[in-house]
């Protein structure tokens, strides 16, 4: 019987174009040679065993067998070559190196060297100058130098473990991309995301689907953006919130720095302080997280959040920082507004201490309740409960109702102060230098207009109507029927009628109309007056 099987033992002998000549004459019986393809793969091993009938003729490579293309070498314990189809099999102990940059290791690799496309199965390990990878299943594009994995692997990168179910490896850009339940394990935080890229060089992730980043200060959400998982420097772009134990912070874009706490937000900004029931609004913000300290800028807004009716707060610039007892302090400046269903106002700056409840209006403050105007130099509201508990002017404290187009009914003194009960007012205690111009009526009827004065004096109201007024001290006073009332009597000094001023809805406590130039000039005077103490 004729015995087609040839062996050549060939030791420590590189294969060259000779060998693979004559191995390819055997294969095909024919008289003449088959031109070699000009990337043909080279091959060396210390047995090699030709069988047609073994793997579709394949040649049989078996210990120490390496094979070279292009500037790629791979090693294994044996192989298949097939000589026809530039292509191999290669079994236990795979080890592929490409360049200096990347090491592939595996059990089992089909290896086409037209395409260039290697696929390595079982016990894969990749592994580049700064990464490993391993899997059970990984397909290399070794002409375009990129990996693809299938079905599940793990990444160790630094400090980070990565993981996913399906990712990719290009190894010009020192990037994966990962996708279908992405994993990054940090000893300081854990990302979760959909779809996400890491550069290996600069410790980059950039996100790309919905992404939480976990950790025990803090946790992070967004759909777009990145995180230098080195610097602890991200920009989180899409839906993007920030939120720890006490506080929520959202926005378009936000940019932060975990190590130092810096953050800064753009456009559509929230920050929520839970334990505080505040909520910060504006289009730009700085804060820091571990100073517990904000600047809002661009619509800057601020909500104190009561049971039923918040009070919503405007102005230029808003500031917030805790006080030595760790509470919540804002400062509110230029062109403040604010509104309430029942109370409404405006001054220059405002401050709110969380300790005390105290809302403190600065420089020309002027509030509206039902319809009474109310201005001082200072004016505090004392909340309790979340609710207005009390308002307290002073220094020129003044209290104006509009009676009808012409007549104003009017209350002055040194300091004022106004009682609420379930946030309506009921009740105004007036000390020092009390003066009232009052309209008195018979029903629908003008009976006179009373001007007194009483150094003390007490209003009671009724649904938000004036019901009596109680002069305590040395009062005098004087009714005048209309048509005797000296016009000069009739408005008290410092009388100032602002109510086109008002916020009648809560979209305008962003409009702010100028006083005339003459009145603006004074109130500039006297604010800065008020600021040098005098």
């Amino acid at each position: 019987m004729q015995d087609d099987r040839f062996i050549f033992r060939i030791r420590r002998q590189k294969t060259g174009l000779f060998l693979f000549t004559l191995l390819s004459l055997l294969n095909t019986g024919q008289n003449s040679a088959i031109a070699q393809e000009p990337q043909q793969i080279e091959y060396d091993a210390e047995d090699i065993l030709y069988d047609r009938n073994i793997a579709s003729g394949a040649y049989r490579l078996i210990n120490h067998v390496v094979f070279r293309h292009r500037n790629t070498v791979m090693y294994c314990d044996s192989a298949y070559f097939y000589a026809s189809a530039n292509s191999l099999e290669a079994f236990e102990n795979v080890h592929i190196i490409q360049g200096d940059s990347v090491q592939i290791y595996g059990d089992y690799l089909y290896y086409d060297g037209n395409t260039r496309l290697a696929k390595i199965r079982k016990n894969v390990r990749l592994l580049s100058s700064s990464t490993s990878l391993t899997s059970q299943a990984v397909d290399y594009d070794l002409h375009n130098n990129y990996g693809y994995y299938p079905s599940h692997a793990d990444i160790i990168s630094g400090q980070n473990k990565l993981r996913s179910r399906v990712g990719y490896y290009y190894s010009r850009q020192n990037t994966y991309q990962f996708r279908d339940s992405v994993v990054v394990e940090n000893p300081d935080y854990t990302i979760y995301s959909d779809t996400l890229k890491y550069n290996t060089v600069s410790n980059t992730a950039y996100f790309i689907g919905p992404t939480r980043i976990i950790s025990d200060s803090n946790t992070i959400y967004c759909e777009r953006g990145w995180y230098n998982t080195e610097t602890n420097v991200s920009m989180l772009k899409k839906n993007a919130r920030i939120e720890n134990r006490n506080q929520t912070l959202t926005g378009d874009s936000l940019y932060y720095e975990r190590e130092t706490g810096h953050g800064e937000a753009y456009s559509n900004i929230q920050l929520v302080d839970k334990e505080q029931n505040i909520i910060l609004r504006g289009n730009y913000a700085k804060m820091n997280e571990i100073n517990e300290t904000a600047l809002l800028t661009d619509s800057a807004l601020m909500i104190y959040v009561t049971e039923d009716d918040s009070i919503y707060v405007h102005a230029d610039t808003l500031r917030s920082e805790p006080d030595s007892l760790g509470k919540k302090e804002l400062r509110l400046y230029y062109r403040v507004k604010m509104f309430k269903t029942d109370l409404q106002g405006k001054c220059d700056s405002m401050y709110y201490s969380s300790s005390d409840s105290l809302l403190r209006f600065f420089h020309e403050p002027v509030l509206w309740s039902g319809d009474y105007q109310l201005s001082a130099e200072y004016i505090e509201i004392q909340l309790r409960n979340r609710q207005v508990y009390q308002l307290r002017m002073q220094r020129t404290a003044f209290i104006i109702n509009q009676d009808d187009t012409s007549r104003f009914n009017q209350v002055k003194g040194k300091t004022m102060i106004c009682h609420f009960r379930n946030n309506e007012l009921y009740k105004i205690n007036v000390y020092g230098n009390g003066q009232t111009i009052w309209y008195a009526k018979d029903e629908d009827t003008y009976i006179g207009v009373n001007k007194a004065e009483s150094s003390d004096l007490v209003i009671f109201m009724t649904n938000k109507k004036l019901e009596e007024i109680r002069f305590l001290k040395q009062p005098s006073a004087v009714l005048y029927p209309l048509e005797l009332a000296p016009k000069e009597e009739l408005l008290l000094k410092d009388f100032h009628w602002q109510v086109e001023a008002r916020p009648l809805k809560q979209e305008d406590i962003f409009i702010w109309k100028e006083e005339p130039e003459i009145q603006k000039q004074g109130m500039q005077d006297k604010r800065l007056k008020v600021r040098m103490g005098d």
